[in-house]
């Protein structure tokens, strides 16, 4: 008996066709086109006519200021149209409209990621999150007991856990190596990457962007590093795709897990894994797969039953951010990291930066420290009081908050939260 899966490949290209999008759901952004021109990114970055038609395109509640995107951001409001309409559609029929029509439209949706990338679509999965494209790397690779991987204190907690796991349950050692906050330099965190290797060791872990300091990882560096000594690299990027511009051969990786519904505004729910073709057959997925799937980056996708509305939805939310552009994108986050830094930064010597700002330097996340203030207490009183959402960040190691404006926030909401955090500078929080 074949599988659903083999069912749904089997009719790739046959059935009825779905209702379309609605005609005018680009405007705005073909607005903006308008307005932006051929200008260079730099340009764009402070234009506020250009960013206000971006702007429109979200529908959101502006009672409140969201300046934690790197958690979650929200997604285009014809992105969410699309998912909506093929939810609807699917629940009509399920059996039909879900896995005959719509699933095989995945398809579409792994050549418009690969091609983003700077892969082989055949290299792409696509999954519902960094967690499960990340934890998907971390189970799937063979070990022995004794065999060592490398990682930082910082790397995010449920990707250490699954490590972990690994560890009571085979005898893995885990080294944590705990970096200095800030980083000091490229060359400093190769070197502190370099003194846990050992002839044990088979893995590296690296976040290309720290959720915790906003730091953008060599990457590149650590990948030169570890393939001499055949350690594998596990890049995990759920901070950097659709963030700033990069491909897979500037990193060099085999292996990359993200989500999509941070900064690519794609629907909750919403992830990619990269894994080099020479490296599929020999990390296992998951949830099994048939044998026949061994060499089949699909087999990563093997999940059981599950909506197609979201991932398909994955492609509208990739010509979106194809009509910003990259360049102009990272132009403008970086724009409103500064606009808020450099104020909180001039109005007192108390304030300081754990994220480097300045010209191509991180991106949109930006994390700050007040001497002699608990932050987490700061961020409470800004809920509270002023309902805007930020994220501190108090750990064994600073005492911090991170800021991550997206290309919907407006002036007016990183001004108001400036001055509200010079206001308790000033006056405290009480």
């Amino acid at each position: 008996m074949q599988s659903r899966r083999t069912f749904v490949h089997s009719l790739l290209g046959a059935g009825v066709a779905a209702p379309v999008m609605r005609g005018d759901a680009f405007t705005r952004l073909f607005r903006a086109g308008e307005v932006g021109g051929a200008l260079p990114a730099a340009q764009v970055a402070d234009d506020e006519s250009y960013w206000n038609e971006i702007q429109r395109a979200f529908d959101l509640d502006r009672t409140m200021v969201n300046l934690n995107n790197g958690g979650c951001s929200p997604a285009p409001t014809h992105v969410l149209d699309q998912m909506i309409r093929d939810l609807r559609f699917s629940n009509e029929l399920p059996v039909d409209h879900m896995w005959r029509v719509l699933e095989p439209r995945i398809e579409s949706v792994r050549r418009d990621l690969a091609k983003d990338f700077g892969c082989d679509p055949e290299e792409m999965a696509i999954t519902r999150n960094a967690s499960e494209a990340n934890e998907t790397m971390i189970f799937g690779l063979d070990l022995k007991a004794g065999d060592e991987v490398v990682m930082t204190t910082q790397n995010y907690p449920r990707m250490q856990n699954a490590w972990r796991q690994r560890e009571r349950r085979e005898g893995i050692v885990l080294k944590r190596v705990k970096l200095e906050t800030p980083v000091k330099s490229t060359a400093s965190y190769v070197e502190q990457i370099a003194k846990a290797i050992t002839p044990r060791t088979k893995v590296i872990e690296v976040m290309h962007i720290s959720f915790q300091t906003g730091y953008i990882a060599p990457v590149r560096e650590i990948v030169e590093l570890a393939k001499p000594k055949g350690i594998q690299v596990f890049v995990d990027g759920a901070h950097a795709f659709a963030h700033f511009p990069f491909t897979r051969d500037e990193l060099g990786c085999d292996y990359y897990g993200t989500s999509l519904h941070k900064w690519l505004h794609a629907p909750i729910g919403t992830g990619f894994l990269y894994v080099r073709r020479d490296r599929i057959k020999s990390l296992w997925p998951l949830m099994a797969g048939s044998v026949e799937q061994d060499a089949d980056i699909r087999k990563y996708e093997e999940i059981g039953t599950h909506p197609a509305a979201n991932h398909n939805a994955i492609s509208v939310a990739i010509a979106f951010n194809r009509g910003i552009g990259p360049e102009r994108k990272i132009a403008r986050l970086r724009y409103l990291r500064d606009r808020w830094a450099k104020q909180v930064l001039a109005a007192s010597d108390r304030a300081s930066m754990i994220t480097e700002i300045g010209p191509n330097k991180s991106g949109a996340i930006g994390v700050f420290s007040i001497a002699g203030m608990d932050m987490g207490k700061l961020g409470g009183w800004l809920l509270d009081k002023h309902k805007i959402v930020t994220t501190p960040m108090v750990t064994d190691e600073f005492n911090g908050m991170r800021i991550t404006p997206n290309v919907y926030t407006t002036l007016d909401e990183v001004d108001l939260f400036a001055d509200r955090v010079i206001k308790a500078i000033r006056q405290g929080i009480a």
